[in-house]
């Protein structure tokens, strides 16, 4: 599969990639987030869900709440899996309910549960480049995914 890197330098990149991703990933593909604390991947999710139409101020960090629903012109389930222990407590929260529909599902601290997941999905690695920077590494896991993020990667100018 093919990796993509896309600088994102400012607040207005995180929102081109919100968009992209909006844009291109289907309905059913899980976008799983990795990334340290303060990488951004709750204000990627934020980017999507403006894109998107949600409300501003309506997507926040799920960490105390671990699933949130976003209604915009698509369904977005954004699940925290940072204070998951196991696969068996993953999905306890009924994320294989949510993983197999329809909606964009968005795992943050995916890493932590990544045997749970499909196997067709697309990763975002994001790491802090700089005090507003950060390297975001788009990669589709399976054939789904990996058009998705060939064609996030063409709406971002980004090449392989």
């Amino acid at each position: 599969m093919t990796q993509y890197v896309f600088p994102s330098r400012n607040e207005a990149d995180t929102e081109r990639l919100g968009a992209a991703v909006a844009a291109e990933t289907p309905a059913g593909l899980v976008v799983a987030l990795c990334g340290t604390l303060g990488a951004g991947k709750t204000r990627l999710v934020q980017a999507v869900a403006h894109a998107l139409g949600v409300p501003a101020g309506e997507a926040l960090s799920p960490t105390f709440v671990m699933i949130h629903e976003y209604q915009g012109r698509r369904t977005i389930y954004h699940i925290d899996a940072y204070r998951v222990r196991d696969a068996d407590e993953f999905f306890e929260l009924g994320v294989e309910e949510l993983i197999e529909g329809d909606a964009l599902v968005m795992i943050e601290w995916a890493d932590r549960v990544r045997s749970s997941l499909p196997d067709d999905r697309l990763e975002l690695i994001l790491e802090v480049a700089g005090p507003s920077e950060r390297r975001v590494t788009i990669e589709g896991l399976g054939p789904t995914s990996d058009a998705a993020a060939g064609r996030i990667a063409s709406l971002l100018g980004v090449k392989a």
